[in-house]
């Protein structure tokens, strides 16, 4: 069920109209606002969390999909990792609530919340270094009986096959690249419905930061998981998503479909530190929205 924050709503600055919507922007028009999404897998109405008592991110309504990637991005203390940190059960929520599927799961812990479906992949501290791929895979099953483990190796090494050649491997020993690949393979040992990724391509190269994105994050959406994505680098991120949040100042500004978002010039200048007009790359926009 689509909330109120799942709809384009009007920026505060510095055309309210433009950022609604208006025939001013190139995303104007209905399908903005009425393109249909996949049956909810992870939603969140009205949340407040934060550290003590005074909340980071307040009145957040966000929805993701089966197979769907939805990104959220903003600027550095936008809020987002402090709405990860609320999602996967290691933050209380305030006020408002979170519900897996049909389920009401506010302020579950995050081990009932891994049973039930919900992965998680943090941005640091994401493998086990001292141990060797195949070990990591074998504690991401922890759950598993032994033959249930063993299929379970197979259908993630079919999914990332670039791991097969690396079971002896120790973790440390792997390039962010690999490192990150492995990281999404441990979680998808319990088949998770949802999968939410923290920065996955911090500290990765461009060339890599495309890779896991666009081959590794789209391809898991594709066959059917629902993906959070928090992501630093908001122009590959929004290239790869069906829909986007933009959070500012622990509020939702912006929400619509990815591409939509992307293409208006008043999106990128104000949220993601780009001018319409500018000889900018990418990459260097990316910089510029710090996160």
């Amino acid at each position: 069920m689509p909330t109120s924050s799942d709809k384009p709503v009007a920026a505060g600055t510095p055309s309210a109209a433009a950022a609604a919507g208006s025939s001013a922007g190139p995303a104007a028009g209905p399908a903005a606002g009425s393109r249909e999404r996949p049956p909810t897998a992870l939603r969140l109405d009205d949340v407040a969390a934060g550290y003590g008592a005074a909340p980071i991110v307040s009145g957040v309504s966000i929805s993701v999909g089966s197979g769907e990637v939805v990104s959220v991005i903003g600027p550095n203390g936008a809020g987002k990792s402090t709405l990860l940190k609320t999602v996967t059960g290691r933050l209380p929520v305030m006020t408002g609530t979170i519900t897996f599927g049909d389920r009401v799961v506010t302020n579950m812990r995050g081990h009932t919340l891994a049973r039930m479906g919900l992965g998680f992949v943090p941005q640091t501290r994401d493998v086990f270094e001292t141990l060797t791929v195949a070990e990591n895979l074998e504690m991401g099953g922890y759950l598993l009986g032994k033959a249930q483990l063993a299929a379970r190796i197979d259908t993630v090494m079919a999914t990332f096959p670039a791991l097969a050649d690396m079971q002896s491997r120790t973790a440390s020993k792997l390039s962010g690249g690999e490192r990150k690949m492995l990281a999404m393979a441990r979680v998808l040992m319990l088949e998770p419905s949802v999968l939410v990724l923290d920065e996955p391509t911090s500290n990765l190269s461009p060339e890599l930061s495309r890779s896991v994105l666009r081959d590794q994050v789209r391809r898991l959406a594709d066959a059917g998981t629902a993906v959070l994505l928090v992501e630093q680098k908001a122009f590959e991120a929004l290239g790869v998503s069906d829909w986007a949040y933009i959070l500012v100042a622990g509020r939702v500004e912006i929400a619509g479909p990815a591409d939509d978002i992307l293409a208006r010039p008043d999106i990128r200048e104000v949220f993601l530190g780009r001018s319409s007009n500018a000889d900018e790359t990418p990459s260097n926009a990316d910089e510029a929205a710090g996160g």
